[in-house]
């Protein structure tokens, strides 16, 4: 893909390398502070002891230990050692160019992501044959917990428009159970799960228990590779920014919209009845200013 702006092609700045140790880590919210004070302070830091930079965060001390092994060192040392090869071999950058690194980072992982996405729909059959499963489950359970939940909500409310029975399951342990249980019993063949990270330990209990149920999966989740990959019938992967402090779900929600526009496509008919009977209601309630 062009970068108009010329920042791909520009060698890597010392907050570049810092984010290129940082990228597709799983870090918590409190572990990607600290990676956020290394960018923004990344000559103080190594000068810095982990009980220094601990206090200076706002952590505590394990809180560092345990961010330099997520990050692949065997301590804290080894990380700082990193962090001062980073920044004796590069220029020094003014906060708003970190700044702006940073942000101009984030993007360019996304665009990634994307473009990731896009080779996995060049070859549509696989989103056309989901859509197809999908369309005739009815009703269609969808399960997201935590912050996939909004990915998943995003999904259920478009493909409400044009299904005509979909089920959001957006709470954990009995309830999820009772709402999957429902579902089935209604005559639901699939589940369409999102578990982006953090992996939310209560989604795999509800998938399994959707399993148990006799209902199929669809899994929307960031790598194929994932540990829970073998509870899905379907699986199609949409990476996550993890650039920033809270993950990006930019492919996530483009994935979902391609689902929801393949579902449409598999009931032509039937979407254009129900598009057109949301119109006219809309319109009559004013619903759209």
């Amino acid at each position: 893909m062009p970068d108009p702006t010329g920042f791909l092609d520009a060698p890597a700045s010392s907050t570049e390398q810092v984010l290129g140790l940082l990228d597709g880590r799983r870090l918590s919210p409190a572990q990607r502070r600290i990676g956020q004070f290394l960018i923004d302070h990344l000559a103080e830091v190594v000068f810095m002891s982990s009980v220094d930079l601990a206090e200076r965060v706002g952590v505590s001390q394990p809180s560092v230990t345990r961010f330099a092994a997520a990050l692949g060192f065997s301590g804290y040392p080894a990380l700082r050692d990193a962090l001062k090869g980073i920044v004796l071999g590069s220029v020094g950058e003014s906060p708003e160019e970190v700044r702006r690194n940073e942000f101009q980072a984030a993007i360019a992982a996304e665009q990634a992501n994307l473009a990731a996405l896009q080779r996995l729909a060049a070859v549509p059959d696989r989103l056309i044959e989901t859509g197809r499963l999908l369309a005739d489950s009815t009703p269609l359970a969808v399960l997201g917990l935590r912050l996939s939940q909004p990915v998943a909500h995003y999904f259920a409310y478009s493909a409400q428009r044009v299904h005509p029975d979909v089920r959001l399951v957006g709470s954990a342990g009995t309830a999820a159970d009772d709402a999957l249980l429902q579902a089935r019993q209604a005559g639901a063949r699939w589940l369409v799960a999102f578990v982006l990270p953090r992996y939310a330990r209560e989604a795999l209990t509800a998938i399994q228990h959707a399993r148990a149920l006799g209902l199929k999966i669809l899994l929307v989740t960031d790598n194929p590779l994932v540990p829970f990959a073998g509870s899905a019938d379907v699986l199609l992967p949409a990476a996550v920014g993890s650039r920033l402090v809270f993950d990006s779900h930019a492919a996530p929600i483009v994935l979902a919209s391609l689902l929801v526009q393949a579902i449409a496509d598999a009931a032509p008919e039937r979407t254009q009845a129900r598009l057109e009977a949301y119109e006219s209601l809309s319109e009559t309630h004013a619903f759209y200013s």
